[in-house]
């Protein structure tokens, strides 16, 4: 779900499991923890540290699941009483893959799960007010795409939708955020995620995406950005600085914290030395100096 609901819910947790290694791929997410705190980027992708669920990311997961699937259903028939239907289910199908999630509503008071299901269902109406998917054949649904740059660095990561025109080929990005539109000012990051999917689509595909939409069903805004090919060479060598920079500090084992408004929502206080925690023993101490292997993909 194009890794940028209201927080990790739906993330890939297959991961965990494996031995530490050094990073072998950038995904947008990854690349705005980095971005963000190095150390943050240092525990998930390293030392995969579990983090706890959230209501917020878990309704953003059923959204996202509910957006999809709708599509399955003939032009006619995707109305907004049909899509506030699915959310139960999707809620259950989620809650089936991830019975832990349970543990975020209180049996015994099930009045909690209903107004959790209602604000989802209220993020999908809205959505029809922003736009008619009667009028709309995505090409594709939660695509999962990959590519490997000139210089060896791996890029991936999920688009939520790609729309291509049939007269011309055009091809629009949209990715639905569940939360509202930032301020002017704190839209970076999002534009650069999705410069990102236009980038490895331009690479996989040989088109500078015509359109990149941003949905934001928190507070019913649409951005939009019409990426070009200077745009998107001057994405590549940020995430070719960007990369270089992690591979430092794999080598080094010197992963910075930094101190953003976001660390109020952050599972990992009690590692960061901002909030007078300690990190855990660096997992590749033995290892630091090895460059990552390309194509050695880790979650998303």
């Amino acid at each position: 779900m194009g890794t940028t609901t209201e927080g990790g819910a739906g993330a890939d947790t297959a991961g965990r499991d494996r031995p530490p290694r050094p990073p072998s791929s950038l995904s947008p997410s990854r690349a705005a923890d980095f971005m963000r705190c190095p150390l943050l980027y240092r525990l998930r992708v390293i030392d995969k540290l579990p983090e706890k669920p959230s209501l917020a990311a878990t309704r953003g997961t059923v959204v996202h699941a509910v957006l999809e699937r709708l599509f399955d259903a003939p032009a006619a028939e995707r109305t907004a009483r049909r899509a506030r239907d699915l959310v139960p289910g999707e809620w259950e199908r989620l809650l089936a893959a991830r019975p832990e999630l349970a543990a975020l509503f209180d049996a015994a008071e099930p009045a909690a799960l209903a107004e959790w299901l209602d604000s989802a269902g209220a993020l999908v109406d809205r959505w029809f007010t922003l736009e008619d998917p009667t009028r709309l054949e995505p090409a594709e649904r939660e695509l999962y795409v990959e590519t490997v740059l000139e210089s060896g660095l791996t890029l991936r990561g999920y688009v939520d939708r790609l729309d291509v025109a049939p007269a011309t080929g055009d091809l629009r990005v949209v990715d639905y955020k569940t939360g509202k539109a930032p301020r002017p000012e704190y839209r970076d990051e999002p534009l650069f995620q999705m410069s990102f999917y236009a980038l490895v689509l331009w690479r996989l595909r040989g088109v500078v995406p015509r359109r990149l939409q941003l949905v934001y069903l928190g507070s019913g805004d649409v951005l939009t950005y019409d990426p070009s090919e200077r745009d998107l060479l001057r994405t590549e060598r940020r995430l070719l600085a960007l990369w270089e920079a992690i591979r430092a500090a794999t080598a080094s084992g010197e992963w910075l914290p930094r101190r953003t408004p976001l660390c109020g929502w952050c599972d990992h206080q009690a590692f960061c030395p901002e909030f007078g925690g300690t990190p855990p023993p660096y997992p590749l101490a033995e290892t630091a100096g090895e460059l990552p292997v390309v194509g050695e993909n880790g979650p998303v």
